[in-house]
């Protein structure tokens, strides 16, 4: 008799993200993947304690991915680095819709999250800006909304945008909210 084929955490991991990106995060349960998988449930219960944890390896996934699309759009030095990061955000909301919804689009009601100014965006705010602290926050929050505003737009189907029109709307976000701040 051959020895049966082991299904690995990362496996599984695979397919949920692929799952996700087909189908939304709601479509992400056991009895789907196991059919997805081709195996009984027993294999997910056996490398995750339960459906939550393997959501969270999921969103874990999803964020490195989200990760490498903001290296590669600053390491490609097309635009300033902050506004690159604007740029990665945007891109990944167009190219990996269910994954930005399942990042940046769920409920977090119960998850205590605040804006914080990461250690690497603080950093690409002060060299664009010179602000630091709660003054760079708050620069931030205001570019973020415009850039969010635009992902979701682009996540949603809500409508397409030329990536021109995108680069400029930015950039005048960015040049109305250093007036603001006397950066002129």
């Amino acid at each position: 008799m051959p020895p049966k084929v082991k299904i690995t955490k990362e496996d599984i991991i695979s397919a949920s993200l692929d799952m996700v990106r087909q189908s939304g995060a709601d479509s992400l349960n056991a009895r789907s993947l196991a059919s997805y998988l081709d195996c009984s449930t027993q294999p997910i219960f056996s490398n995750f304690a339960n459906m939550d944890e393997l959501r969270l390896a999921v969103i874990n996934k999803a964020d490195e991915l989200y990760n490498n699309y903001l290296t590669r759009e600053i390491y490609e030095q097309k635009y300033p680095a902050y506004k690159a990061s604007g740029i990665a955000y945007i891109r990944f909301a167009r190219e990996e819709k269910e994954l930005f919804k399942l990042l940046f689009m769920r409920d977090r009601t119960n998850e205590n999250y605040a804006l914080p100014l990461d250690k690497f965006v603080a950093n690409l705010v002060e060299n664009a800006t010179g602000l630091s602290g709660d003054e760079a926050s708050l620069f931030h929050f205001r570019m973020w909304t415009c850039v969010h505003g635009i992902a979701t737009m682009l996540a949603t189907g809500y409508f397409e945008l030329d990536w021109d029109i995108i680069s400029k709307t930015i950039t005048d976000t960015y040049q109305g909210v250093r007036k603001q701040y006397g950066l002129e």
